[in-house]
C-alpha cells in the first residue's frame, strides 16, 4: 500500500486529503471542523480525520505533498512590488512579515506541524510541492470519466499563473498555456465582487446569483478594463485596479469609471445599480470562458473538457458553455477552488511523478463527492443525549416515509447522512430540504432559515430518470456545477404587470410549477441524484414523488449565512435550534422543534460573521 498526503493551506479553504494507490478514501475542509468560514490555517483537523479514515498514523504515509511552491508564489510578490514602486509599499510592509516567518520557509513550518500528527515522524524527505495550477487541472482531469481531455483552469492566481489549458491523456498531464498574474479572470470577477459589497474569495456567488436581477448595461465600460481577444486571452488594465500592490482590489479611476464607490454593506443597501453591475461582469465573464473553449476545442480537437480553479464554480458559465456544445462531454471537479488542489497535488504526485496506471471510471472517481466524516448509530446517539436533546428512532422505510411527508406540507427539513460532501455544494449529505412546488419557500428559507440576502437563489436536486422532463439540460449534473432552463411547459408567461417590476421585486412573481427553485430567468442549478452514490438521499426524493408527483427537493447547504456547513450531530441540532427549521433528521434519529426544551433554543442570527 502507498499512502500519499495531500495538503492545501494558507491562503483560503485549507484543506486535506489521502489516496491509497491512487484511490481517493478521505478528504475533508478545515473549516468544517473549526467553524471558521475558510479557514486558512493549517488543516490540522482535515489531516487527522484522513488519517484516521484510512486506519494509519502519519508515520505509514509514502509522501506529502503541498498544492504549489511557495518559492514561486514569493518571488511573484517580490517582481510584483518591484515593478509597481513605490506604489504598495504598506501591502509589502504587511506582507513580509508573515512570509519571513512561516510561508517562504514552508518546507521547514509544514515537518514542524506535521509532526504534531505523529511523534515517530522525523524525516522531510519526502514532503514535495506541486505547481498550483497543475493541481488545480490534476484534481479536474484524473478523476474526470475522460481517458483524454483539455484542462482549463482559471482563477485569482496561483504563483504566477491564472488561466492555463493543460492536455490530459492516460496518465501524463502537460500545462500547453498560460495567462500570467496581474492579467485574471477571477481577480477581475473579484474585483466586482467587492465593488457590489461583497467579500472577496466568499460573495463571488451572491455576485453570480444577484446578476439576473439587473441588466448588462455596463459590459462597454468593463470592457474599457480589460482587452478581450478573439480566442478568449485577455489583458487587464492595471491603471482601474489595486489588487497587485494595495489593500483594496479597486481605486478612484476605477469609481469615476461607473460612477460610485464601492457599495458598503454596513451602510447601503443592494440597489438595481448593483445588480446592473453583477449582470454585466457575469456577461463578460461568460463571453470570456466561450471563447476560450471554443479556441482550445478548434486548436487540440479534444471532445472532452475538464473544468477546475474558483471560476468553474460559476455554474451559469459552465452552463452557457454545455449550451453552446462546444465539447461532447464536460466535467467539473466538486471542489473546484483550493481545498480541491490538495487533492490535485496528491493526484499528480501518483500518476506524473511516480507513472502509475490511470484507471478511468465511467462514471467519475469522486464518489459523489462523499469524502468526509460519518457518524455511526451509536456515536449520535451518545452526542445527541450529551447536548440533551429529545428524538425518536426510526426504521429507515418509516424514517422516508416520515420525512417525505413532513416535506410534502412545506416543512423545511434539517438533513443529515452518511458521509460529509467534500467541496462547496451540500448534495444530499449535509442539507436543508423542503418542497420546490411551494411559491413562498425560497423567501423564507433565505430569510428564516439561513438569515440571508432574498434574492439568493436555491437548487433543485431531482431524481437522474426524471431529469429530461422537468429540464433543458441532456447530461448528468451531479455536483451541482451546471445551469440549466426549467422545461417551457412547465413555465409561467409572465404578465405585463410583472414584467414591469424591477430589481427584488420580480422575485414574488410565480415563474414555473417548481417556483422554489426557479430563478428569474428560468434557470435553476440542477443536482442529478443517483441510487449508487446516495441511496437513502433517492429513495426521499422517489417516495416525495410518490407523494406529490413531482420528483425534486429543494437542496441548500445545511448552515447559516456565514457559518461552514455543518460536520458533526453536534453542528446541525445547534444549527436546527437556532434557526425556523421544523424537523432534523440524522440518519435514523428524527427529532422535531416542539419536541425540544425551550432553554436549549437559542439567537443564531448573529452567531457567525456575515460573509
Amino acid at each position: 500500500m502507498n499512502f500519499i498526503l495531500g495538503i492545501s493551506a494558507f491562503y483560503h479553504d485549507s484543506a486535506a486529503c489521502i489516496l491509497n494507490d491512487g484511490k481517493i478514501i478521505a478528504a475533508a475542509q478545515e473549516e468544517r471542523f473549526t467553524r471558521k468560514k475558510h479557514d486558512s490555517s493549517y488543516p490540522y483537523n482535515s489531516v487527522e480525520f484522513v488519517l484516521k479514515q484510512a486506519k494509519i498514523k502519519l508515520s505509514d504515509v509514502n509522501n506529502v505533498v503541498f498544492f504549489e511552491k511557495p518559492f514561486l508564489k514569493f518571488e511573484r510578490l517580490l517582481e510584483t512590488y518591484v515593478a509597481f514602486a513605490p506604489k504598495g509599499f504598506i501591502s509589502f510592509t504587511k506582507a513580509m512579515p508573515l512570509w519571513i516567518k512561516e510561508k517562504l520557509f514552508q518546507k521547514n513550518y509544514l515537518f514542524e506541524k506535521l509532526k504534531e500528527h505523529d511523534k515517530n515522524y522525523k524525516s522531510d524527505k519526502n514532503i514535495f510541492f506541486s505547481d498550483h495550477h497543475l493541481s488545480h487541472a490534476a484534481s479536474a482531469y484524473f478523476p474526470s470519466p475522460f481517458e483524454e481531455a483539455v484542462v482549463l483552469t482559471a482563477d485569482g492566481v496561483g504563483e504566477w499563473a491564472t488561466t492555463t489549458i493543460a492536455i490530459g491523456k492516460e496518465n501524463n498531464l502537460e500545462i500547453k498555456k498560460e495567462i500570467h498574474f496581474p492579467h485574471s479572470l477571477g481577480l477581475l470577477y473579484s474585483s466586482f465582487t467587492y465593488y457590489a459589497g461583497f467579500k472577496v474569495n466568499s460573495g463571488e456567488y451572491k455576485l453570480m446569483g444577484l446578476a439576473p436581477y439587473g441588466k448588462p448595461i455596463y459590459e462597454d465600460k468593463i470592457k474599457q478594463l480589460i482587452d478581450i481577444k478573439e480566442d478568449g486571452t485577455f489583458r487587464l488594465d492595471q491603471k482601474f485596479f489595486n489588487y497587485a500592490t494595495g489593500l483594496t482590489m479597486t481605486n478612484e479611476k476605477f469609481n469615476n469609471l461607473f460612477g460610485q464607490k464601492p457599495r458598503n454593506p454596513n451602510k447601503e443597501k443592494i440597489g438595481q445599480f448593483h445588480m446592473d453591475i453583477a449582470s454585466s461582469i457575469q456577461k463578460v465573464t461568460e463571453e470570456i470562458m466561450i471563447k476560450l473553449t471554443k479556441s482550445i476545442r478548434e486548436e487540440y480537437n479534444i471532445k472532452n473538457l475538464c473544468l477546475a480553479g474558483g471560476v468553474a464554480l460559476n455554474c451559469v458559465a459552465n452552463g452557457k458553455i454545455l449550451k453552446e456544445k462546444i465539447f461532447d462531454n464536460i466535467w467539473i471537479q466538486p471542489a473546484a477552488g483550493d481545498a480541491g488542489g490538495s487533492l490535485g497535488a496528491a493526484l499528480a504526485l501518483w500518476h506524473i511523478e511516480k507513472k502509475n496506471k490511470r484507471i478511468v471510471n465511467i462514471h467519475d472517481d469522486m464518489k459523489g463527492s462523499y469524502l468526509g466524516n460519518e457518524f455511526s448509530q451509536d456515536e449520535i446517539e451518545k452526542e445527541l443525549k450529551l447536548i440533551g436533546a429529545n428524538f425518536e428512532t426510526l426504521k429507515y422505510e418509516e424514517l422516508i416515509e416520515t420525512t417525505a411527508d413532513l416535506l410534502s406540507k412545506e416543512n423545511a427539513i434539517g438533513w443529515f447522512q452518511g458521509r460529509m460532501e467534500f467541496g462547496p455544494r451540500a448534495l444530499g449529505g449535509r442539507s436543508i430540504l423542503a418542497d420546490p412546488r411551494s411559491h413562498k419557500m425560497q423567501k423564507n428559507l433565505n430569510l428564516k432559515i439561513k438569515y440571508r440576502e432574498s434574492f439568493r437563489p436555491f437548487a433543485p436536486s431531482i431524481l437522474r430518470e426524471d431529469l429530461e422532463n422537468w429540464f433543458e439540460l441532456r447530461c448528468d449534473s451531479p455536483y451541482m456545477l451546471l445551469v440549466s432552463q426549467v422545461k417551457k411547459e412547465l413555465c409561467f408567461k409572465m404578465t405585463n404587470e410583472d414584467e414591469k417590476l424591477f430589481g427584488i421585486d420580480k422575485l414574488n412573481v410565480k415563474r414555473s410549477k417548481i417556483p422554489a427553485v426557479t430563478h428569474i430567468d428560468y434557470s435553476s442549478r440542477v443536482q442529478t441524484v443517483h441510487e449508487d452514490t446516495n441511496k437513502r438521499y433517492y429513495y426521499l426524493i422517489k417516495e416525495f414523488k410518490r407523494l406529490t408527483g413531482c420528483p425534486i427537493l429543494v437542496n441548500t447547504s445545511f448552515n447559516v449565512r456565514g457559518e461552514p456547513i455543518v460536520c458533526s450531530p453536534a453542528d446541525a441540532f445547534r444549527c436546527f435550534m437556532g434557526t425556523d427549521l421544523d424537523a432534523l433528521v440524522i440518519e435514523n434519529f428524527y427529532l422535531e422543534k416542539n419536541m425540544q426544551d425551550i432553554g436549549l433554543f437559542e439567537d443564531y442570527k448573529n452567531k457567525y460573521e456575515l460573509d
